[in-house]
């Protein structure tokens, strides 16, 4: 059984659409350019793409906003920052900042999916300063574990 929340969304009436889970099992709802206009997004170049909606997420709760796997597989195009996180507490339209690494110009449509929102719980941590405790692994980084 899933564990569903109630997520309230706003759209904007001219351009934005209601993220959509394109399956019964998919993880991230398919977030669209809520453009009035195509964007040429040239080779290198990024864009931030508003999606025309705003959400309130439950306390306790982020949203990450996702590439879509088959815009970075079919364009090269994907999230500069992914994933983007979206708090709690944020009620302004979410955007979305796409990059071109691809070496063709590509062209972003109205109402085309250009992202996905996973809804996830968030734990915060109570920081505190002192010394660290050991670990077989200790400071070891960028490929200490092997290849």
């Amino acid at each position: 059984m899933s564990d569903v929340r109630r997520v309230r969304v706003q759209i904007e009436a001219a351009t934005g659409f209601e993220p959509v889970y394109a399956s019964a099992q998919a993880a991230g709802a398919d977030l669209k350019a809520g453009i009035a206009e195509p964007i040429t997004l040239q080779p290198g170049e990024r864009v931030r793409v508003p999606t025309g909606v705003r959400c309130g997420l439950p306390a306790g709760y982020e949203g990450q906003v996702r590439p879509r796997s088959g815009l970075a597989d079919r364009a090269g195009v994907t999230i500069l920052n992914a994933p983007g996180t979206i708090d709690a507490d944020y009620r302004g339209e979410i955007q979305v900042i796409l990059v071109n690494l691809s070496q063709a110009p590509y062209q972003i449509q109205p109402g085309e999916r250009v992202a996905q929102l996973v809804i996830a719980p968030v734990t915060r941590a109570e920081f505190e300063a002192g010394p660290l405790p050991e670990s077989v692994r200790g400071s070891g980084g960028f490929g200490s574990t092997g290849r």
